[in-house]
């Protein structure tokens, strides 16, 4: 008897930290609170796309899958930290809690279950995360099943974060831009240094080929950037003859976005002097008169 019971206890301590198994047909209709969770975690975990939308509400889940591929996985990475798609393990603490472990190539990521609050149509439950950061899930009742509703005091809503990680992703474009454009400005003036003036064309930047480096072809930027069309947004350039007789020419660069408010808003003027101006011009080209733009 004491043999069987050391057998049965055994068995359970085994189950308990089994991986996962595949999503179960009903997954999707746990009924209780905490068991959505969890699997909308371990969908996190895996960044399985289609197992964790079952756990958002509908509307946040026609979001989901309207969202860009890179800004899906990156919904995921947030609930647990994690950049890479893990293995996870469910088991359950002395108190008969759940804890998730999530196991990746670079980090393993611990979630521990609280003591859920539920009423009819409204639930929270309480998690700590590797490190001690505490977090309470908001869920509801909707569709037969316990659905995300918020994260924190904050409401789990997509459509607000898809517009804060398009304007993130705006600025980012952007600021990418400015780099290039320096980058430009450094290849025309190492360009005159090398052969004495400078390019007529941006063209004349590239990359050269396996017959080494010549005035039409300098092999001082890329391939995108020598082409005036990078990153979302179209390059140009212009020799400016010198003021005075004798002078040295200078030279402007510009930079719009190729789709206004897809790929950036604001239009930037960069002189050979090294000053950026620019700003919001609706698609317009900017130019010596608009505002200075002080680096961040």
């Amino acid at each position: 008897m004491i043999r069987r019971h050391r057998i049965a206890a055994l068995a359970l301590m085994t189950a308990a930290t089994l991986p996962v198994q595949p999503a179960r047909a009903q997954e999707g209709q746990e009924v209780n609170p905490a068991a959505a969770l969890s699997s909308a975690l371990v969908g996190a975990c895996r960044q399985n796309e289609t197992q964790f939308a079952r756990y958002l509400t509908a509307e946040n889940a026609a979001i989901f899958r309207e969202l860009l591929p890179t800004q899906r996985r990156d919904v995921l990475r947030r609930f647990l930290l994690v950049d890479e798609p893990g293995r996870p393990l469910l088991s359950t603490d002395p108190r008969g809690r759940t804890v998730l472990r999530c196991e990746t190539p670079g980090v393993t990521a611990e979630i521990r279950f609280g003591q859920e609050r539920a009423g009819e149509n409204l639930a929270f439950v309480p998690i700590e995360v590797s490190g001690g950061r505490r977090v309470e899930f908001g869920m509801v009742r909707e569709g037969g099943g316990w659905r995300i509703l918020s994260v924190g005091l904050l409401l789990f809503n997509l459509a607000e974060l898809q517009k804060q990680w398009e304007e993130q992703e705006l600025q980012r474009k952007e600021e990418a831009t400015i780099v290039e454009m320096r980058r430009l400005a450094e290849a025309i003036k190492t360009y005159r240094r090398a052969f004495g003036a400078m390019p007529e064309r941006l063209s004349q930047l590239g990359p050269a080929p396996k017959e080494g480096v010549s005035p039409e072809a300098a092999s001082l930027v890329d391939a995108d950037l020598a082409s005036g069309l990078k990153g979302g947004y179209r390059f140009r350039y212009r020799i400016v003859p010198a003021i005075e007789e004798g002078g040295e020419a200078g030279f402007e660069l510009a930079a719009v976005p190729s789709e206004y408010g897809q790929t950036g808003r604001r239009s930037f003027f960069l002189d050979h002097r090294g000053k950026l101006r620019g700003g919001d011009k609706q698609g317009a080209v900017a130019t010596a008169a608009d505002p200075p733009i002080e680096p961040r």
